[in-house]
């Protein structure tokens, strides 16, 4: 399953801000940034629905998110 996000976060250094919290969800098996696409979007590949986890991970480190 691929999850869509449009994001707030707009650089390498406040990716690597979140890499740990991604990297601990179980969860998700591969996620990455375009930061070059202007809704800085987070895709993330996982065996199930885990918007939820995911926006709330983002909001809880000053970032808005939400699932496209």
């Amino acid at each position: 399953m691929i999850l869509v996000f449009k994001t707030t976060v707009d650089s390498i250094t406040k990716i690597n801000q979140l890499k740990p919290h991604l990297d601990g969800i179980k969860s998700i098996h591969q996620w990455n940034f375009d930061l070059w696409d202007c809704d800085k979007i987070l895709r993330i590949d996982g065996p199930e629905d885990i918007s939820t986890m995911v926006i709330d991970t983002l909001k809880m480190h000053g970032f808005h998110c939400v699932e496209l």
